[in-house]
């Protein structure tokens, strides 16, 4: 029986001996004009197996620019969207989508639609190749799966779907995905007379198309689901994840919140949820707050009072963070009975600034990224141990 973890790594071993065959490079800005940048110090960024990596620093073709190892290959000759009012609209687009559902009352983020595929039933996006998608792109995607109803939960370019053989359906749609990155200039201060670094941000959108649309790819894109694993097990796999985190968690009363000045969760009995799947979805949702403090992440989205602006972007990141973390550990988000108190508001928000779901998108995988990592610390230690 094959699960989301074993659907990936087929994936990962398909994209390397494809790239191989093809004597090709794949990478995470693909577009008309695609680049590749590596970061300073010639570390890696971006999704490339290490055998590649290898050989593309090797590569006397390749120049230093500003501190990066850039080389570009072109395939088409096309406008790309590098100017700022393109740029602009990626943002207006991504964010149009989302408050569309949110005004209907429905959240994309929550809907469990891949039930059909060998993914799983819950699982973030994934590329071609099985990595997942990560911030803005997951709720773009997740948001584009629910309005064109695909189960499958595997998202691939034009391009490779041509290198797997494969044709888009004449007709199809693309889904606006965007990478985003900075490069480092340095540069001459006037007034100091002396060379200084400048990070200068950019963001790049491209269009990807669900396996769904596309025709002639293996069959393991295509794959139905299969029973992976029974439910005390996932469950108990949420047990661990959480306990791992060395949080302070309470139980007793009505109420799930986080409180800061004393640094506790505080959570209902678990026998009060009406599934496993509520308990862990909020505990998840609390535990995102938890990452708020300065002594972990330092988190100011700039809330002075109960209810006012701040205190509503720290729940869309709290709300976001909690579906990451359900994806990633399998779990069904279940809605808070103050969710529709907030979806008006988030509305407000987002029509009033079309980068905040950006911003909370990126808090929130950072909150999420800081979850997981300290989990894997733990495990780590545990098996040294």
């Amino acid at each position: 029986m094959r699960g989301v973890a074993d659907l990936r790594r087929e994936l990962s071993v398909r994209g390397q001996e494809m790239a191989l065959a093809n004597k090709s490079l794949y990478e995470l800005t693909a577009g008309e004009t695609p680049s590749v940048i590596f970061g300073r110090n010639e570390r890696q960024h971006g999704n490339f197996h290490p055998v590649f990596y290898r050989n593309i620093c090797a590569n006397p073709k390749c120049k230093i620019i500003a501190g990066f190892r850039e080389e570009k290959f072109f395939l088409k000759e096309k406008k790309t969207m590098q100017n700022t009012t393109e740029r602009k609209d990626v943002y207006s687009r991504i964010t149009a989508q989302i408050v569309e559902y949110l005004e209907k009352g429905v959240r994309p983020w929550v809907r469990p639609w891949n039930a059909e595929h060998a993914a799983g039933r819950i699982t973030r996006p994934l590329r071609f190749n099985g990595q997942p998608y990560s911030g803005i792109n997951v709720l773009s995607l997740w948001t584009s799966a629910l309005s064109q109803n695909f189960a499958a939960p595997i998202w691939m370019t034009y391009r490779h779907a041509g290198e797997l053989n494969a044709h888009v359906r004449k007709g199809e749609k693309g889904s606006l995905v965007v990478y985003a990155n900075a490069i480092t200039r340095t540069e001459r201060d006037d007034r100091t007379d002396e060379d200084v670094e400048r990070e200068i941000p950019y963001m790049k959108g491209y269009m990807v198309f669900n396996v769904e649309q596309i025709e002639g790819l293996p069959e393991i894109y295509y794959s139905k689901a299969v029973p992976t694993h029974d439910p005390v097990v996932r469950i108990d796999h949420a047990e661990k994840f959480f306990g791992s985190l060395g949080a302070t968690i309470r139980h007793g009363g009505n109420r799930a919140y986080y409180r800061q000045e004393l640094d506790y969760v505080q959570m209902p009995p678990f026998e009060a949820f009406r599934d496993a799947d509520s308990y862990y979805s909020t505990l998840a949702h609390e535990l995102t707050h938890w990452t708020k403090p300065p002594q972990r992440l330092n988190r100011d989205l700039g809330r002075k009072t109960w209810g006012d602006e701040g205190y509503s972007r720290e729940e869309l990141v709290a709300e976001l963070g909690s579906a990451f973390l359900c994806a990633d550990l399998e779990l069904r988000q279940e809605p808070r009975e103050e969710n529709a108190a907030y979806i008006a508001t988030w509305v407000e928000v987002l029509k009033n600034d079309n980068r905040a779901i950006f911003a909370a998108a990126a808090h929130a995988q950072r909150a999420a990224d800081y979850l997981n990592q300290i989990a894997a610390t733990q495990v780590s230690e545990t098996c040294a141990a």
